[in-house]
């Protein structure tokens, strides 16, 4: 659960207490309803079902609804009923969050902290209540830190931080000393960039914009910076301000305007502009990271695909910056994962590997390596954990040699990344970026609680441990979405999630993370426009895959590529792809498109994902779901009308699949229980295929429902499939409404999700941060001595109970 607001908590007491006077007798029917469920936790549906049946007249039911106590009902976002006690979490906006406990005998409301609701909820389990449980407070380390206090403002942190500290910073001239300090002091590869020792203090600097200014607005603006190089260094400058006279003038101008009347956006253009980041390190470690024969396998899917796009984008900014700067410096990127000796016909088990359409990135891969020697099998992103610290100490080495030094930015990625990129970054003193992709504990309900129960198969005492380490030592977190910070008015976030939990009889976490906290920002990615783009682009669709495309779609032969036919190829299709595991739930699309008839009668479905023979997988979901898979089949006789392609690899055919579907006017679905962001959502949409997703998570974000595509509940999965059969039978009532949809999700990929958008805003974010880590106590010294204590005495035991994979005999 999530953090306590002491400062409101009183108030929510006196609330509900003066309710319990107004109400009594609705309430003691209320409450007795709760206790008599005996000792559970509800959830915000269960809670609000058991309001609408309590006894008394129409009018005070309603008046009780509509009041205080009903207001905590329907902002809670659990209940623990240990009769006779009922304790509430409420949550009244994003981010802020009061603890109640009421006696259903005794009609008594307190107040809790959250360490007292946390101590209260382990009841559930039989935890005995013990004062010796270690409990996590990062409170106290960020008590004193700037941060925002409006949920609207979550995820927005660089605005703010800049706003607090430059505010802060520019009371007087002597406060911009650590602004002068860190232009002096900046170098690469030992070369001065930007001040040299002829500028000593901040008067000086003036002085030298001053005469700088006058000396480059008599050049020609395309006047090249080699031209007037020896000029400015008399003056106090080195290379890196443009590569021109009028890049150069601009970026002084931005300066000189800080030191006279600072303001925030100005701020943070300039770091933006200023030569900071030139070699950069991205952790990706689970998986078989590759480029081609890879998408499918296990635990290998949207990240993937969400790197390589993601490199060849930050490597044109980098080189766009770069040349803007002045700078004949050549960036380098590494992707560093898991080598894989026994790589399943992918290029796993190479060293270094150059990355497609790039011209300095490449894949450096490390082993995981043990007392026994290296691992050659694959092992899933759940057993991991022994390996990573030994994996980051070879990686540094590895990382050092390669780049002749340490990077200027580490990226992790899922907790596995992001924790090695914690060691990295501490042992090289290099700015830190997170991206979770996706937080296990909000993917499995109560994973926090029962994870004795979870532990033996997915080992998330060691995974929430690690998220824990890894998101308190980030610089940075960028994310999605919002919801993936903060959830929505009705829903709790994944990073909010991890403000307050406990793993009973392990520990407490009573302040972990701090959703307000400005190492928050939202930047959402795109799709690769090379590959997938409007299906109306003729001269640019691959015409010449359309055989192959339709022989995947249609070949009556049943085989390890695909089973069921079509039988009608006249009606649109329904189409779906990702991994086959349980919170993708395309097993569920497929039983929700079975169930109902109008449904199988207006439209095929296609779902590529996986395998469809459980001899071919390793994976224990995935096995789990092949064998659910084929018991649809059969039970529903969908042979005919579903078509199963097992996992496609190759980017070029899926882009064109989705515009050959939208050339039958289907659709695409995302059935996921939960989806951090949505890749193939935005991928489907780029595309111009009408989209139908989850409403749990990012794509709930990226789509406007009704206008830009369509949200659906897993949850609720046949009114999932009413929405569906209502798009299809307006579809055949007005021959505009499909492409008015399709146009209309268009529209909203180019205002927001391009990888040129993301790669831009990065780069700020990299510079932005990595100069307040220099002037200010953002680098958080306490805390991280705090978490080297937690990760040596705690996480490195829990580690211990991990099984160490064994290679198969040969």
């Amino acid at each position: 659960m999530a953090t306590a607001k002491l400062s409101r908590t009183h108030s929510m007491r006196d609330r509900v207490q003066e309710t319990l006077a107004a109400h009594r007798n609705e309430i003691v029917s209320l409450l007795s309803r709760y206790v008599a469920q005996g000792k559970a936790i509800l959830q915000p549906h269960q809670i609000l079902d058991e309001l609408e049946n309590i006894i008394g007249d129409e009018a005070s039911r309603q008046k009780l609804t509509d009041g205080p106590f009903g207001d905590a009902l329907k902002t809670a976002q659990e209940c623990i009923v240990l009769p006779p006690f009922v304790a509430l979490a409420v949550r009244p906006r994003p981010g802020v969050w009061e603890y109640v406990r009421v006696d259903a005998y005794q009609l008594s409301v307190e107040q809790l902290t959250a360490s007292e609701y946390l101590v209260f909820k382990e009841e559930l389990v039989g935890q005995p209540n013990s004062s010796y449980v270690l409990e996590l407070d990062f409170e106290p380390f960020n008590a004193s830190f700037p941060k925002p206090t409006r949920s609207s403002s979550i995820g927005n942190g660089v605005q703010f931080l800049n706003r607090h500290l430059s505010s802060s910073m520019f009371r007087s001239k002597d406060c911009l000393e650590p602004l002068l300090d860190f232009l002096r002091t900046h170098r690469h590869d030992g070369h001065v960039m930007m001040l040299n020792d002829r500028i000593q203090n901040m008067s000086r600097l003036q002085s030298s914009l001053s005469k700088a200014d006058d000396y480059l607005s008599k050049l020609p603006s395309d006047t090249a910076y080699s031209e007037f190089q020896h000029d400015l260094q008399g003056m106090g400058f080195e290379r890196g301000w443009g590569n021109n006279a009028e890049r150069t003038l601009e970026m002084m101008h931005l300066l000189s305007d800080i030191l006279q009347a600072p303001d925030p956006s100005i701020l943070e253009t300039f770091l933006g502009r200023i030569p900071m980041v030139f070699n950069v390190v991205i952790l990706s470690i689970h998986g078989y990271f590759g480029q081609a024969n890879v998408l499918g396998l296990p635990d290998t899917g949207g990240q993937i695909v969400y790197i390589l796009d993601q490199v060849r984008a930050l490597e044109n900014e980098m080189l766009l910056k770069l040349k803007h700067q002045g700078l004949d410096i050549k960036p380098r990127i590494l992707i560093v994962t898991r080598l894989i000796p026994d790589a399943k016909g992918t290029s796993c088990n190479q060293r270094l590997e150059k990355v497609s359409g790039t011209e300095h990135t490449h894949i450096l891969r490390v082993p995981f390596r043990t007392e026994k020697g290296i691992l050659r099998k694959w092992i899933s992103r759940f057993d991991v954990w022994p390996y990573l610290e030994n994996f980051a100490a070879d990686a540094a080495s590895e990382i050092s040699a390669e780049l002749h030094g340490a990077p200027d930015l580490i990226i992790g990625n899922y907790s596995d990344g992001n924790l090695v990129a914690s060691l990295l970054s501490y042992k090289m003193g290099v700015t830190q970026c997170n991206i979770a992709h996706a937080l296990e504990k909000t993917k499995y309900p109560d994973s926090d609680l029962y994870w004795k129960k979870f532990d033996e198969k997915y080992h998330f005492s060691c995974q929430f441990t690690a998220d824990l380490l890894a998101m308190n030592n980030a610089d940075f977190i960028i994310t999605s979405t919002y919801q993936e910070i903060a959830g929505t008015k009705n829903t709790i976030g994944q990073y909010e999630s991890h403000s307050s939990f406990t793993l009973p009889g392990l520990y407490r976490v009573v302040h972990g993370i701090d959703v307000f906290d400005p190492k928050f920002n939202i930047v959402s990615p795109g799709a690769d426009m090379t590959i997938y783009f409007p299906y109306t682009e003729k001269e640019k669709r691959l015409t010449s895959l359309h055989a192959k495309i339709e022989k995947l779609l249609f070949d009556p032969q049943q085989n390890e590529e695909h089973i069921g036919n079509l039988s009608d190829r006249s009606k649109p299709m329904i189409f779906s792809m990702a991994r086959l595991d349980h919170v993708k739930n395309i097993t569920g699309l497929v039983e929700w498109y079975a169930k109902n008839n109008k449904l199988r009668e207006l439209a095929n479905l296609v779902v590529v994902a996986g395998y469809n023979d459980v001899k071919r997988s390793n994976d224990r979901e995935e096995i789990a779901e092949i064998e659910k898979m084929h018991d649809l089949f059969k039970k529903y006789k969908l042979d005919g009308q579903v078509r199963w392609i097992s996992a496609q690899t190759n980017r070029a055919q899926n882009g064109e699949l989705y515009r050959y579907i939208a050339d039958g006017r289907g659709v695409f679905v995302q059935p996921a229980f939960y989806e951090a962001f949505g890749l193939t959502v935005v991928e489907a949409m780029t595309c111009g295929l009408p989209t139908f997703a989850t409403c749990h998570g990012g794509p709930a974000e990226i789509i406007e429902d009704g206008v830009s595509g369509f949200h659906i509940d897993p949850y609720h999965p046949d009114t999932a499939a009413v929405t569906m059969v209502n798009f299809f039978q307006k579809c055949k009532e007005d021959k505009t409404y499909w492409m008015t949809i399709s146009d209309g999700g268009l529209k909203r990929i180019y205002e927001r999700y391009t990888w040129k958008i993301y790669s831009e805003r990065l780069m700020t974010l990299a510079g932005v941060y990595s100069f307040w880590k220099y002037v200010s106590k953002l680098d958080r010294r306490e805390t991280r001595r705090y978490l080297e204590m937690f990760y040596i005495l705690k996480f490195r035991d829990l580690v211990k109970s991990v099984p160490v994979a064994i290679d198969d005999e040969a």
